[in-house]
């Protein structure tokens, strides 16, 4: 489930930076390149937290 919930935030937050950034610079907003980005980004994000070790706490 926590997978399905990063990517449909991957996706969403994807778009938003997807469309200010293409109108900031005046190009032509292009959904499938920002959802195609969004959700490589969110798989990239899933597989570090995957694989990155868990930080391991001192007890005080």
């Amino acid at each position: 489930m926590k997978y399905i919930v990063t990517l449909f935030w991957a996706f969403i937050l994807g778009q938003v930076v997807g469309y200010l950034g293409s109108a900031l610079i005046g190009a032509a907003y292009n959904f499938q390149l920002a959802t195609i980005l969004s959700l490589i980004v969110g798989v990239i994000v899933i597989l570090i937290g995957t694989i990155a070790p868990p930080k391991e706490s001192k007890a005080s």
